[in-house]
């Protein structure tokens, strides 16, 4: 069979699922907007595309995300075109449509199916939209209309697309309703083998001259984000600060993300959200106790993983919005969790059995969480255990969620 997977930024959510293919022995490609030539990754041949133009000036701000979505689905759709003078015709297409790469695919292949990536649908209210009344939108209505604007490529999509995927239930079911019966949920895929518990874990973080060698078993208190953002509740973890610094002489605190946004808006005062909330918190700060506290911007996945081993408690926040990797990959690494209450955290962390949940907003109770797990290290050995168990079960790259994508996606093909 032939399989093509289109993603601005390939491998994106698809790093498993493709190469998993290939190794299967079918024929597979990869678009991807990047410089260069066309290359082979893991038995996939990506083949590289470029936008040709940015967006308009003067363009109506509502449209500016439409036009730059319709610019890379004609840029992408001209690397399909280029494809099928080739002789490529795919079997199934897997396209995350988010950038709208896929908003042209029928044109070039009539009688393909193809698979949209269902990461989330926008809407404005009862989910990230006006969920945290801290960052109330300067013009509601017209934020409204702008959200109406971004979900038309996804409307553009659903008459030509013949199956959906989905990591979670709740990131599914903010779809339509008329679209939803389309969506096969089956989750990304954590690697449990690599991302295990070690009692032997090591890390050392280092400030100008001074190196700081933190061990398993050790009061660490973990937080990441891709960027440090109120969407992932960055706001929310640095005013719990104060008081778990306080109770806890003994902890470090290690922040991983870098500091632009990912989602949310910038702050209005131009500032960096990392830098608004460090202005925020410190002065509640003895000196002595925020040396303690690490910021580590981006960091390799090694890394990643090492920090995640030797966490004893690891604190996940968010909007109701998309579901992070490094939550499950924090359970997967046996780590204690306080989280939001918020969903789709409630879809993978049951309170008291696998992880706390707290009210997103709620600092008093994440510090109190947070301090009652470094003060009962039983109680967060147990939570620890079920919640990697939990991943283990539900979310193994390798026997559930690998085998469950080839099946459904290879299945496809004689529907």
């Amino acid at each position: 069979m032939r399989f093509l997977f289109i993603h601005q930024n390939f491998p994106g959510q698809f790093k498993h699922w493709a190469p998993a293919l290939a190794a299967r022995g079918h024929e597979v490609v990869a678009l991807a907007i990047r410089a260069g030539e066309t290359i082979s990754w893991s038995g996939v041949r990506v083949v590289p595309y470029q936008v040709q133009r940015g967006s308009s000036k003067n363009i109506h701000p509502w449209l500016i995300d439409f036009e730059a979505k319709t610019l890379r689905g004609e840029a992408c759709l001209r690397a399909c075109l280029k494809l099928r003078d080739e002789g490529f015709v795919p079997d199934v297409v897997v396209a995350h449509p988010g950038w709208g790469e896929s908003l042209f695919l029928k044109e070039v292949w009539s009688k393909t199916k193809i698979v949209m990536y269902c990461e989330y649908f926008y809407g404005s209210d009862g989910a990230d939209v006006g969920f945290d009344p801290e960052f109330p939108a300067d013009d509601p209505v017209g934020s409204a209309c702008r959200l109406r604007l971004k979900n038309a490529n996804y409307f553009m999509h659903f008459d030509q697309v013949e199956y959906g995927l989905s990591p979670t239930l709740w990131q599914a079911d903010t779809f339509p309703a008329a679209f939803r019966g389309k969506i096969k949920v089956i989750h990304d895929g954590i690697d449990t083998d690599r991302v295990v518990p070690s009692s032997k874990a090591r890390i050392t973080v280092q400030r100008g001259n001074e190196r700081f060698p933190m061990a398993h078993g050790d009061e660490v208190i973990t937080f990441v984000n891709r960027n440090l953002e109120p969407y992932r509740g960055y706001h929310i973890f640095m005013r719990a600060l104060p008081a778990i610094l306080a109770a806890r002489p003994q902890a470090r605190v290690l922040i991983v993300g870098a500091d632009d946004v990912s989602y949310g808006a910038r702050s209005p005062d131009g500032r960096k959200w990392k830098q608004v909330f460090i202005d925020e918190v410190k002065p509640q700060i003895p000196s002595a106790d925020w040396e303690r506290v690490h910021f580590l911007g981006t960091v390799p996945y090694e890394t990643f993983v090492n920090l995640l081993q030797v966490s004893a408690v690891h604190v996940y926040l968010t909007y109701p919005f998309v579901l992070s990797w490094s939550l499950l990959e924090a359970m997967s690494a046996g780590c204690a969790i306080v989280a939001s209450s918020t969903p789709p955290v409630r879809e993978v962390i049951t309170h008291g059995v696998t992880g706390r949940l707290v009210g997103f907003s709620d600092v008093d109770a994440l510090a109190k969480e947070v301090i009652a797990l470094l003060q009962d290290r039983k109680s967060a050995r147990q939570l620890g255990r079920a919640a990697r168990a939990t991943v283990v079960q539900r979310y193994d790259l390798k026997t559930v969620s690998l085998p469950q994508q080839i099946a459904w996606v290879e299945g496809l093909v004689d529907r």
